[in-house]
């Protein structure tokens, strides 16, 4: 079996007092967060970086310190069997709107209870929960 490593980012925005979240729509269909395979040798912050604006075309964000969460699951690529560990960090952006890149077909901006029941995979649903409890904590600190 095939090992593969992604990372990526919990993207949110604080919008007339509300945090959303951005889901982009993936080929297949899944709703997910911006995520992408580690080149050479990256760290894992850095590729979170370099994919959130490779494939949502935001620039103006901040990694959010103390948050990194992973999920792995097992699929099927040509007539391999894959192993892949999804590294999720949060950040927080200073952009309002995003830009698609050709990986996706949609996105959308989700309060909490919207992403919740957008996102269509349990690993990256039950970040999202630690995620948002996190936040709370985190910015009401501030």
């Amino acid at each position: 079996m095939k090992e593969a490593t992604s990372a990526g980012a919990i993207l949110f925005r604080d919008t007339r007092g509300r945090r959303e979240y951005l889901l982009l729509k993936s080929r297949p269909g899944d709703w997910e967060f911006p995520k992408g395979g580690v080149e050479g040798d990256e760290e894992l912050q850095q590729t979170a970086i370099r994919e959130v604006k490779e494939e949502a075309g935001i620039s103006d964000f901040r990694l959010i310190d103390g948050f990194r969460e992973d999920y792995d699951y097992i699929f099927e690529a040509g007539g391999q069997t894959i192993h892949k560990t999804v590294h999720l960090f949060i950040a927080r952006s200073f952009e309002a709107s995003a830009e698609l890149s050709n990986e996706h077909r949609d996105h959308q901006w989700r309060d909490y209870d919207q992403a919740i029941n957008t996102i269509t995979q349990d690993g990256p649903r039950e970040i999202l929960e630690d995620a948002d409890d996190f936040l709370d904590e985190k910015l009401n600190g501030e």
